[in-house]
């Protein structure tokens, strides 16, 4: 039996009507204390159940990348972990791999609140959090004291909003120094819609400045990735992928959350008392699924199959997760799929994407990047 499905989504999201920040933070709690008390009973032994509930592990899932062995391709998008606080214990949780943040150089309060909102007749989310965090500096003291990690961690850097826009590349400079021996590989968010004046960063000049200060840091020869827009033209695109090459990207992601309303079921929000149209923030979800991967097909084509691709947007299914991959993503990730159905779809979805493999004849997940 689902017990997230059947009994806690149902309290959480209508019964008890808790608010959606409020039960973001007490699940981090949860796992905060699971996270520092692993070694101890009963902590060990719930997490040891996590692992058998939650987790699917089959060879064929296996990837290696950048250097990198990925148990399997799924993991957990940012967002959700910001401060790290579950850092050591996602793979409990089946993920392949998480990636923590966004985090700034300055800690930072994020936007005021109300700025979570479920869309649940669209099985969406929005967001205008703002890259609420403790700062890249507590993120470094935290992983420094990890005992052990057992899936690889990317870190997401975003801009701090005290931060012009023309100091922006010193800015992510300073957190990608604190953390450049913590993190497995690295993001460079510039596609939030939340902090103001963020997306202008995608400009091919702008990123161009961010990407050459951050390469010249990057003694460790960390796999750097970027972060694009699900509303970017497709010749801005066109630019990303131009200086993927030029920097020796490890690869993009693809993509963020969307400041599009279109075709968006709910109207207004009760919590705002705004309609969906003039409330501010970025949607993630099932409305982000068919754009995401016409962005990843997109990647995929301009860039001859050269730049490893991280698909999210809009992932609850197995189908889903292997339409992305078949489209040309190496990876994927998930948070609003994984929030509406619960821990038990990671397991659903790794046991799915097995399936496939066996039914295309296909010795591994690897092989089936890109046969679409």
């Amino acid at each position: 039996m689902d017990i997230y499905r059947n009994a806690l989504r149902p309290l959480l999201f209508s019964g008890l009507k808790i608010e959606p920040e409020f039960a973001h933070q007490q699940s981090l709690q949860f796992l905060q204390w699971l996270e520092e008390a692993q070694e101890y009973q009963p902590a060990a032994l719930i997490l040891k159940q996590f692992d058998r509930a939650f987790g699917y592990p089959d060879s064929r899932l296996k990837q290696q990348l950048w250097g990198i062995e990925f148990p399997n391709p799924l993991g957990l998008a940012a967002g959700f972990d910001k401060d790290g606080v579950a850092a050591g214990i996602w793979g409990d949780f089946g993920m392949g791999f998480a990636e923590l943040g966004t985090v700034t150089y300055h800690p930072q309060p994020g936007n005021p609140r109300p700025r979570l909102f479920r869309l649940l007749e669209d099985k969406a989310v929005l967001n205008r959090m703002g890259f609420n965090n403790r700062g890249s500096a507590a993120l470094a003291e935290r992983l420094q004291q990890l005992k052990a990690r057992k899936v690889p961690l990317g870190i997401n850097l975003g801009k701090s909003k005290i931060t012009p826009l023309a100091e922006a590349a010193a800015d992510y400079a300073g957190s990608f120094k604190r953390l450049q021996s913590l993190g497995d590989y690295f993001v460079v968010n510039v596609s939030s819609p939340n902090t103001p004046g963020l997306r202008s960063l995608q400009d091919k000049s702008q990123l161009n400045d961010i990407l050459t200060v951050l390469q010249a840091e990057n003694q460790a020869r960390k796999p750097i990735l970027v972060k694009i827009a699900p509303d970017l033209e497709w010749d801005a695109i066109a630019d990303v992928i131009d200086l993927a090459f030029t920097h020796k990207l490890a690869g993009i992601i693809a993509t963020n959350t969307t400041i599009s309303r279109e075709g968006l079921k709910t109207k207004m929000l009760a919590a705002t008392g705004k309609s969906i149209g003039e409330e501010a923030g970025g949607i993630s979800g099932k409305p982000l699924r068919d754009r995401a991967t016409e962005v990843i097909r997109f990647i995929r084509k301009q860039s001859q199959g050269k730049l490893i691709i991280v698909g999210v947007g809009g992932i609850f299914t197995a189908e889903d997760a292997w339409e992305k991959i078949i489209s040309g993503a190496s990876l994927i990730q998930v948070y609003t799929g994984w929030i509406y159905e619960g821990p038990w779809m990671v397991r659903e979805i790794l046991a799915g994407l097995v399936q496939k493999l066996e039914r295309e004849g296909l010795k591994s997940i690897a092989e089936a990047v890109n046969i679409k």
